[in-house]
Formats: structure tokens, C-alpha cells, sequence
């Protein structure tokens, strides 16, 4: 099985050569090599309508339900760009997007919490219990004896809260 590579199964190796430390420049470069680095420092310029968007490669990478799902923080990042830059409006746009997930996590947690719980009306839901609190000696409190005084009060499920309306 082949896997896929970046570089096409080649090794990769630098373009810019033995010229890419300050150093070996320095000990001395033929005329040759100074044209070589001169054309390569003239390349990396990059021209002013670059880098270039396109639109259908969006489209190509991004299906529909991803560009549906993306698309309110996108309008969010293409409004901030002229009064923020773009780097600050992606940063911006990365982060409320994971602050928005998280406050959905905790709303939701909140949520089940607060209206699946464990009582008597059904089988499933979270059980949450909370421990006694610690009353050490000379506290004036000591020795604290449990509410929970008849055998009753233990695994109820809430069921001792009920009213029956007859």
C-alpha cells in the first residue's frame, strides 16, 4: 500500500541551499551563487493581489453542511476584517466560536441537570448526592447528628415531597 506524500515520495530538501545560513553567506559567495540568492529573495515577494481566494475551492473543500454551520461566524469575521485586520478577525472568530460551544456544553449540562434527575417518577436521570458536612471538636455544633433521623428518610427518591390531591 502506498501512502500519499507531500513531496511525491522525494526527500525534501531546501531550495535555498547551503546560502540559508547568515554565516555561510559570510564566508564568501561566488558571483553565481549571489545571482541565485538575489532571484530567490526577488521570488518570495509576494504581489499585492496575493494570496488569491477562491471562491469555488471554498466550495470544493467545504460541503454544505460544514458551509451552513460556518457560515453566521464567517459574516462575524468578514465584518470585523476592516476594523480589526484579518488575522485578529480569524483569532476572534476561532474563539467565540469555541466560547459559544462551550457555553452550549455548560447550558446543556445545566439543562439535564436541572430536569433529569433521580427521583421516584423514573428509572434513569443523574443521582446526585452531597456529603455531610464536616463538623470537627470545638465547634459549637459538635457533635452534628444526621436530618435524616428514621429509616424512611434513606433512598427516597423524593417521593416523601409528594402531595396527593384527591
Amino acid at each position: 500500500m502506498v501512502k500519499a506524500s507531500s513531496t511525491g515520495g522525494v526527500k525534501p530538501m531546501t531550495i535555498q541551499g547551503r546560502l540559508v545560513r547568515e554565516r555561510e553567506r559570510l564566508v564568501g559567495m561566488t558571483d553565481e551563487e549571489r545571482a541565485f540568492r538575489a532571484k530567490f529573495l526577488k521570488a518570495q515577494i509576494l504581489s499585492p493581489n496575493e494570496p488569491r481566494v477562491v471562491p469555488e475551492l471554498y466550495a470544493e473543500y467545504n460541503n454544505p453542511i460544514r458551509r451552513f454551520y460556518k457560515y453566521p461566524l464567517n459574516q462575524v469575521q468578514k465584518y470585523l476584517e476592516p476594523k480589526v485586520g484579518p488575522s485578529v478577525a480569524l483569532h476572534l472568530r476561532y474563539f467565540a466560536g469555541k466560547a459559544l460551544l462551550g457555553l452550549g456544553i455548560i447550558y446543556y449540562t445545566a439543562y439535564y441537570f436541572k430536569y433529569n434527575g433521580h427521583d421516584w417518577t423514573k428509572k434513569g436521570g443523574w443521582k446526585v448526592t452531597t456529603s455531610r458536612e464536616a463538623v470537627l471538636p470545638g465547634d459549637p455544633r459538635y457533635p452534628m447528628v444526621s436530618d435524616k433521623t428514621k429509616p424512611s428518610d434513606y433512598a427516597t427518591k423524593g417521593f416523601e415531597k409528594v402531595t396527593l390531591n384527591l
